[in-house]
This record gives structure tokens, C-alpha cells and sequence, in this order.
């Protein structure tokens, strides 16, 4: 009787993380961490709540693991690690030494990140099988990763361009800044369209404009690129 040659670590390691994100429970801790991050730590971090660095944490490691199971190849990886370290590092370097240059770094690789991640995600949603409940959630968590992607873009915008929004009560301090942006970018995302933060600069019009736009557009593809998933499956079947 022979015996199966031993493997490597590293394959074993990539065997269990797809296992991982093969089930419903990756992309629900993601939708979870995100629903948290969004609607409770980010809009309560100027009065003083401290999780948000827990859930950046738990979004990093979800979204790395997630990479590993994607990704083509080690260079691809091996650049999304880059690009999650770096913006990590531009973020902390912010927070310990607060300059605008600083802040405009780390929003510049805050949106570039947050890009990736919403490619991971589809990714993680558009691998073969059936349509389960995971695609949905995953479908759900690349939808609030866009609303935060254009938040840190619109903070790029006003980091460059001071006033180029204008807010109905100014915000004091970074955190309630980005706070403010958030909310305005989930309220042009879902063009609910508040008007206590107005674009006044062309540029963050236009940014406005493309959320709002990729806000009405992006739920009816999901769900028809889902659709014909779930009928190609059915008729395999």
C-alpha cells in the first residue's frame, strides 16, 4: 500500500482558506464588519467610540485571505499586500502625525484599497457553484465597499481643495470630516440626495455625479449577472 507524498504547507494553508471562502460564513463576516463599520463605529468615532480599528483589522484579514484564494498569481498577491500595508501604514502615519499631506496620502490609498477589495469580492461571488445566500451578502458587501470607496474619494477632493464642499454644520476634526462624507456618499450612492453636505467644486460634482450614476446601475447588473448564474446552474443540472 503506498502512501500519498506529504504537501506542502503552503498548499494546505490555501486549501483551508478556500474552504473558507467557499461557505457562507466569509463573505457574512464581511457584510457584518462592514454594516458595523459603516452605520455605527465611523459615525460615532468623533465622540470618542475606539472599534473602528477593530473592524479595519477584521476587513483587512478577511480581505488578505480572501486575495489568497483569487489571486492568479504570487505577484498579484504579492501587490495587494503591498497596496493593504502601504495604505495601513499611510493611515496610522496620519493618525500619529495629523498634516494635510498625510491625510491626502492615506484617502489615496484608502480608495485604491477599498477598488481592490470590491474586485475581491466579485470575484469571491462570481466563482462556480450555485447561487447560495453568500452571493447575495457578497453582492451587498461590494455595494457599501463602493459607497466607502467614493467617501475616500471625496475626501481626497477636499483635502486638495478645501471648500470644495460645503456642510451645513462644519465638521471639527478629521474623524467627524469623514463622518459627514460618508454619510453624503451613502446618500448620493442611493441618490436619497440630503442636502446637509452640497459639492461646490466641479470636480466633486462630477464625483457626484458618477456615484449616483453607479448608485442606479450597479444592484439591476448584480442581479441579472446572479439571475443568469442561477439558470445557467438549474439547467446543468
Amino acid at each position: 500500500m503506498t502512501q500519498s507524498p506529504p504537501r506542502d504547507h503552503r498548499t494546505v494553508v490555501h486549501e483551508r482558506i478556500s474552504q473558507f471562502w467557499s461557505g457562507d460564513l466569509g463573505l457574512t463576516l464581511v457584510t457584518l464588519s462592514l454594516i458595523i463599520l459603516i452605520f455605527i463605529t465611523i459615525p460615532m468615532a468623533h465622540a470618542g467610540l475606539p472599534a473602528r480599528v477593530v473592524f479595519d483589522l477584521v476587513m483587512v484579514v478577511l480581505m488578505l485571505t480572501g486575495a489568497v484564494v483569487v489571486s492568479k498569481s504570487r505577484i498579484g498577491l504579492g501587490m495587494v499586500i503591498g497596496l493593504v500595508l502601504a495604505s495601513a501604514i499611510a493611515l496610522i502615519a496620519g493618525r500619529l502625525h495629523p498634516t494635510p499631506a498625510l491625510h491626502q496620502i492615506g484617502s489615496v490609498f484608502s480608495t485604491i484599497t477599498l477598488l481592490v477589495y470590491v474586485r475581491i469580492v466579485l470575484s469571491l461571488m462570481f466563482r462556480g457553484g450555485p447561487v447560495t445566500w453568500s452571493r447575495i451578502q457578497g453582492s451587498i458587501a461590494s455595494y457599501l465597499l463602493l459607497g466607502m470607496a467614493w467617501a475616500s474619494a471625496y475626501q481626497i477632493v477636499e483635502n486638495q481643495q478645501p471648500g470644495a464642499f460645503r456642510f451645513t454644520i462644519p465638521p471639527e476634526g478629521v474623524d467627524e470630516m469623514t463622518a459627514k462624507l460618508f454619510y453624503f456618499s451613502f446618500c448620493t450612492l442611493s441618490t436619497v440626495g440630503y442636502g446637509d453636505v452640497i459639492p461646490l467644486s466641479s470636480f466633486a460634482r462630477s464625483l457626484s455625479i458618477s456615484e449616483a450614476i453607479t448608485g442606479q446601475l450597479f444592484p439591476p447588473i448584480l442581479i441579472g449577472a446572479l439571475v443568469a448564474m442561477a439558470m445557467r446552474a438549474q439547467s446543468k443540472s
